[in-house]
């Protein structure tokens, strides 16, 4: 049980961790991307504006302190630390001029071929490889003038951001993994003594109820021999045989969850134990008109413990008879699938309980509590049944099947 809570609340624990690193690395990388691509519209914007003549920019004043909160980079810095070629178009789109000597990166004819292309496609901006690009109308007013800058270098700004933020995150993962299991024992502790105290409260009253209730059982016998039965005396009987019932159950599961009711597998016959547990419930089935419909595969071998399978399947038979519409039916199948065996339980009922199928495997769950009560369920048997599967490495899962079928499956 403490494997169990541990390794669920490292899983919870690192899932919270790994949203919030998510985000935060997101959010990183964003807010970089935003902001490096406003500082390249600014460098595209202050390049086009001059049509990639630094003549055109004024000069700085280099006396005049800079105030706190300016760019690192003036206008006129930007612009010669920038890599961009230029092409200039007449009204009639024929090419009058290519500058390409602020980049080494391509050719005048590449860029004419390039300019051209975008100029045709009607584009006023966007990108294309590692270029951005910008079409505004020329400054000697007789044509248009396209100017190229290169984004290299802030492209692998980008990628160096989001790798040594990658970096980090994932490091800062794999020391809060180390730290959330180093906490998780200390974490759980309340809660595994509290859980422990209740497992021992329940085997501990439960076998303090044995004594009495044995006594109270050869009491009423020994009544009714020298009285004779009578409704009371019955009553009595039932009562402490479905207390005592409910106590093994109890016990049952609580030796389940401590860890001392496991199984000690070997190799079972699962056929042979089916067909023998089909056969003790057909008497009970025949006085309720069930209708049974098996299809058990021959030499089906499980490795498993055999007295808990053996109460596997009388607590799916028993749940099946109980909880099945007077002349109902009930199917029964066995067989061994690849490399799993599949043992299958399934009943008609008068209505499909109004819960997810899931909910049946609660403690003490009772669709109809009267009804439970008339037919001596305990409400923890498919409790006990889960159990023993998991105990033995297999599941049981439950599944309505329309109109009107419940369905227990388990896999091993």
């Amino acid at each position: 049980m403490i494997p169990t809570l541990q390794k669920k609340f490292v899983m919870t624990a690192m899932a919270a961790i790994t949203v919030l690193i998510v985000f935060m690395l997101g959010a990183i990388n964003i807010a970089n991307m935003v902001i490096v691509g406003g500082q390249i519209d600014r460098t595209l914007r202050v390049v086009a504006e001059h049509e990639g003549g630094s003549g055109l920019l004024p000069q700085p004043d280099t006396s005049m302190p800079r105030p706190f909160m300016d760019p690192p980079k003036n206008d006129y810095d930007t612009f010669l630390s920038s890599n961009f070629f230029v092409v200039r178009f007449d009204r009639s789109g024929a090419v009058l001029s290519v500058d390409v000597s602020r980049t080494s990166a391509v050719t005048e004819a590449e860029a004419e071929e390039m300019a051209c292309r975008i100029y045709e496609s009607g584009d006023e901006s966007g990108r294309t490889g590692r270029f951005r690009y910008l079409l505004g109308e020329s400054r000697s007013g007789r044509g248009s003038a396209l100017v190229f800058l290169d984004t290299s270098v802030e492209n692998l700004s980008y990628l160096r951001v989001l790798l040594l933020s990658g970096a980090a995150g994932l490091a800062c993962w794999g020391v809060m993994l180390l730290l959330v299991i180093f906490l998780s024992r200390r974490a759980i502790r309340p809660i595994v003594e509290n859980m422990e105290k209740q497992k021992q409260f329940v085997t501990n009253a439960g076998h303090e109820i044995k004594t009495p209730l044995a006594i109270i059982q050869s009491n009423t016998e020994a009544l009714e021999l020298f009285q004779g039965e009578s409704k009371w005396s019955r009553n009595i009987k039932d009562q402490t045989l479905r207390l005592s019932g409910l106590m093994g159950n109890l016990l049952a599961l609580a030796r389940m969850d401590e860890g001392t009711g496991q199984a000690h597998p070997t190799d079972v016959d699962l056929t042979g134990l089916t067909e023998a547990a089909l056969r003790g419930f057909a008497q009970p089935m025949e006085a309720r008109g069930l209708t049974l419909r098996a299809d058990i595969q021959a030499d089906v071998v499980l490795r498993a413990d055999p007295a808990q399978m053996e109460q596997l399947l009388s607590l799916l038979l028993d749940n099946a008879v109980k909880y099945a519409d007077q002349g109902g039916t009930v199917w029964v199948s066995l067989a061994r699938l690849e490399k799993k065996v599949r043992l299958s339980v399934q009943n008609t009922c008068e209505t499909l309980p109004q819960v997810p199928a899931e909910k049946l495997f609660d403690r003490f769950y009772r669709a109809d509590a009267a009804r439970t009560q008339k037919n001596g369920g305990y409400g923890i048997g498919l409790a006990v049944a889960r159990s023993i599967a998991q105990a033995n490495g297999g599941t049981l899962r439950a599944e309505y099947l329309p109109p009107d079928r419940v369905d227990f499956t388990a896999c091993f």
